[in-house]
């Protein structure tokens, strides 16, 4: 008896020590190419619609299967499937860095996007299911914070291989650490499932086909003309779709997302906000990570570098947000990131301009981390404590799929608004399309701030501990999920 508190701490850090890792590789890829767009372009070709596929073939895959591929984990094993995620996001990789065109490039980040589809929502529901409940919040909030320095950190690791190597090798990076998270994973990670769990395959089809139609639409609105039939093809049948996922939602057997998870006050704002909040930070980071290359004249490792303050800032609060969060809730934690996230990018667009000085733009960056790890870090413990064991695979799925769906609308909505204010032929082109793609990207994190405020005032995890300290459902008794 007196080695269980011993070896229960040994598994809990592994896992999150794996799924910490995991889930860097997987959001880091969200944000690593955005330094090198540049580059890419020049050596593969391109416009504006195919690098804005480059960004979104991964994050729209990733968004319209991570919930499938928590549901696959609940069915066969979800180390099983974690294992599987990451062989094929790993492989992924390599076939990215090793993509002869942009075409292929395309390709292989939307497989990219699938493997890490099935990888991360697992990633949250091994974690939780190792940790105690009473270090949840702690653990869950490095978690996050190691999420959003990944996040964060994209540009300048991006920028930094592009420059001293080349851009292949933002891709190549995944590799070894793919190579040695799996056997980590085969052998310290438990295996667990849920009995009786279903795949919702019409409620995969529908959401992945109306998500798709949106962002086609949207992406290629401006080059093809917002009256073209492919666009309002794209967008009209894209919005039917999903409108139909939400009813098969409401009205279907075991639905991919049941809405009544929505009834929630407390899931309904987290999962609003990371939307809003996602749409908003990925496409002004998007746009920005190219101004300071294209416009302000820097080179991609020192665009990264002028950078830092966004990406330092989560590395000192996220643990300063976690543990606030434990303390006074997460709801004013949350609500106060997002309004200095919103406040950062408002300074952005408010002094932007082809010769505004760095020093100008650093409050905005220091807002603009600040509030990213006061959101980010204490976002996952305010979900995982609106929902029972039952469906916290389906809530981590959600969340992240809401925050990937944000991302990709963020870089189609916000590059529409850049290409009809401007474009890519003179500094002041690129600064007018800029400057109220930002404002936009504003707006959507304030309205994410408003969402914020339906989260309960302070947070308690519902789940109750087993006798041994662990959380319920970390084997075969866990209960199903769908």
């Amino acid at each position: 008896m007196e080695q269980q508190p011993t070896n229960l701490r040994g598994r809990a850090a592994w896992a999150l020590v794996i799924t910490g890792a995991a889930s860097f590789m997987a959001a880091l890829d969200n944000l690593v190419v955005t330094t090198a767009l540049p580059a890419i372009r020049e050596d593969l070709g391109g416009g504006l619609e195919d690098l804005e596929w480059t960004v979104n073939a991964y994050t729209l895959t990733f968004a319209v299967l991570l919930m499938l591929g928590a549901a696959l984990g609940d069915r066969f094993g979800r180390r099983r499937l974690f294992l599987a995620g990451l062989t094929v996001f790993t492989g992924a990789s390599a076939a990215a860095a090793l993509s002869p065109g942009i075409n292929e490039l395309i390709a292989a980040r939307a497989v990219q996007g699938a493997g890490a589809a099935v990888m991360m929502p697992l990633t949250l529901t091994l974690l939780t299911a190792a940790v105690p409940v009473a270090r949840r919040g702690m653990a869950l909030g490095i978690y996050g914070a190691v999420t959003g320095i990944a996040i964060a950190s994209g540009p300048l690791i991006g920028g930094s291989l592009t420059e001293h190597i080349s851009w292949q090798w933002i891709f190549w990076l995944n590799v070894p650490i793919g190579l040695a998270l799996i056997p980590l994973a085969r052998l310290r990670l438990a295996e667990s499932t849920a009995p009786d769990a279903r795949l919702d395959v019409l409620g995969t089809v529908l959401i992945s086909v109306g998500l798709f139609g949106i962002v086609y639409g949207l992406v290629n609105a401006n080059m093809e003309g917002w009256g073209s039939l492919p666009v309002l093809t794209g967008l009209i049948g894209g919005s039917l779709f999903t409108a139909l996922f939400i009813r098969h939602g409401i009205r279907g057997h075991r639905p991919l997302l049941p809405m009544k998870l929505f009834r929630n006050p407390g899931f309904f704002g987290i999962n609003i906000a990371s939307l809003l909040m996602f749409l908003g930070m990925f496409g002004s980071i998007f746009l920005l990570a190219q101004f300071l290359q294209g416009v302000a004249g820097f080179s991609p490792t020192e665009a990264g570098v002028r950078m830092l303050p966004w990406t330092a800032m989560p590395m000192i609060v996220a643990p300063i947000a976690g543990f606030l969060s434990d303390r006074i809730g997460g709801r004013p934690v949350v609500v106060a990131g997002l309004a200095l996230q919103a406040a950062g990018l408002a300074w952005f667009a408010a002094t932007l301009d082809p010769g505004v000085a760095y020093t100008r733009l650093l409050p905005a960056l220091v807002l603009g981390g600040i509030g990213m790890a006061l959101f980010i870090a204490p976002a996952a413990n305010v979900l995982m404590s609106t929902v029972g064991p039952a469906d916290s695979g389906i809530a981590s799925g959600a969340n992240n799929a809401l925050r990937e769906v944000g991302g990709a609308l963020g870089v189609a909505v916000l590059c529409s608004v850049f290409s009809h204010s401007g474009g890519y032929e003179t500094p002041q082109a690129f600064t007018d399309g800029t400057v109220p793609a930002l404002w936009i990207g504003a707006a959507a994190v304030a309205l994410a701030a408003l969402a914020g405020l339906f989260i309960p005032g302070r947070t308690r995890t519902p789940q109750t501990p087993g006798a041994d300290g662990t959380a319920p459902g970390t084997a075969a008794q866990a209960p199903a999920r769908v």
